[in-house]
Order: C-alpha cells, then structure tokens, then sequence
C-alpha cells in the first residue's frame, strides 16, 4: 500500500458480524484449487467429474470445492446433459461462473485492501493479503490490473499489459486512434471522461515501476482525493484509487499491482 495513502481506516472489533462474513469469504478465496475452478469455468460450465480431472484431485474434494464457492455466490449449478457413454446420455450437474462473478472476488478484495481494514485482534489483513496475492497468481496472471468503481461499466477488469495505456472515452469519429487491445476504453455514458484519442490520461511503466499522467484533461484527474498536475508523472501502487473527473459521469479505477510487479 502507498504510504502516502489518505484512504480511510476501517477499525472493526473481532465480535462483529462484518468481521465473520468477511472471514469466510477469504476462507473459501484462499484455496488455490477453487481459483482454479473458477479459471476452468470461465469459459463454459462443466460437471464435477471435468473438474475433477482439471484440477487433479477427487470428485469428493472437487464436490467440497464446488459446495464452497456456490456458498459466496461466485458460481452457480444448472442441469445438463453428460458426455455420452455406451449406456446413452445422462443428465449432470453442470457449474458455472455468475454473471460477473470474477469482477466481483476483484472488486470486493481491492475495496477491502483500498479501505485498509484494520480488525482490532484478529489477522484477517494479513489473510486479505494473502488472498490477494493468490488471485493475482491463479487467475491474473500476476498481470497489474485497474478495476472500474461504479456507473454503467462497474466491476469491469482492465489488465495493465503494455508500458504506456492510454485511457478515455471511444471517439466515435475518430476509431482508428485508439486500439481495445492496448487502451483503456470507458463507456460513453462517462461523458466528464476526455475521448482517448486526446487521451483523458496515461499509463505508463519503467523500470521505477507504474505512473499515471494527466493528459491536460477538462475534468482532471485524482489520486487518492489529491488533483494531479497536468501532464506531470506521478507513482501509483496497489491499492490506489483514480478518479477521472469528478461526480455521476466521472470514472473510478482501483488499481491492484501484485508484489511481483
């Protein structure tokens, strides 16, 4: 975390209820063997028997697995149809992933670790951390990641994959100035945003580690509630929060960099 980081401090006492959901969430997040899971199912569902040999362990471990994840909500179970056999096709249980389901475990973890949760007692920042540094291994590819906070595009997942990002709105006049692959792409609907073909802003890496710039944008750009100077470098770390322009058609990005990066 960025030592000069002015995000609150949450204090929460060990009998709180807060405290044990938060518990067992990172209990059931701190196993690598169901982000593996969650890594398989990202594409399509499949049954435990798939999954079982996916993540090489029993069907009975593999069913403990699948049982805890469906109890945080992150995956579901629907009937379908097995691979055939000489004995015809029989129906199966078949998991998936919900509907934003990896965004969320992201978006949940990072407001934790933005709002440096200090829980009088116990060890639970120490676990989040942890858990953190687990997800950014089995599903992130250890890859520094932005994600969005609130409005139409909340919970998106930008990986941080190149040494300078441009970020901003689609310039619908102007769609051969911007690439999906390398820039950061907002919704329309962030109208405080500049069009990234000016660009609002900029992602940059070297070897001193990750920056952020303000491209001389009107709404201007925040880190951690402090404005940053217009087209000056500043250092971002894990856990930091980024508001371009401000109010309801401004953007938030938390940014998680892995301890690696």
């Amino acid at each position: 975390m960025n030592p000069a980081d002015k995000s609150p401090t949450i204090i929460v006492h060990e009998d709180s209820d807060s405290l044990e959901e938060l518990s067992e969430y990172l209990d059931v997040l701190s196993s690598s063997a169901r982000l593996r899971i969650l890594k398989f199912l990202e594409k399509k569902p499949r049954d435990v028997r798939a999954i079982s040999k996916e993540i090489e362990t029993s069907y009975e471990n593999t069913k403990k697995h699948l049982d805890k994840l469906l109890s945080v909500g992150v995956i579901k179970k629907e009937a379908g149809l097995g691979a055939p056999t000489s004995k015809g096709i029989h129906p199966v249980w078949e998991y998936s992933i919900v509907p934003g389901g990896f965004e969320a475990i992201i978006r949940n973890l990072g407001i934790f670790s933005n709002t440096q949760v200090l829980i009088m007692g116990s060890d639970i920042s120490r676990r989040l951390e942890k858990v953190k540094k687990t997800l950014s291994k089995e599903v992130l590819g250890n890859l520094p990641t932005a994600i969005v906070l609130g409005g139409p595009d909340d919970g998106k997942v930008f990986t941080l994959k190149h040494d300078q990002i441009r970020i901003g709105r689609i310039d619908p006049e102007r769609k051969d100035a911007f690439s999906p692959d390398t820039d950061i792409i907002f919704s329309d609907s962030y109208t405080a945003v500049t069009r990234v073909s000016k660009p609002h802003g900029k992602f940059l890496h070297n070897s001193e580690g990750w920056h952020i710039e303000d491209c001389g944008s009107t709404g201007g750009t925040k880190l951690n509630t402090r404005r940053l100077e217009k087209n000056t470098r500043v250092s971002i770390h894990d856990g930091d929060l980024i508001e371009f322009s401000k109010g309801l058609f401004g953007v938030k990005l938390l940014i998680i960099i892995p301890q690696e990066n």
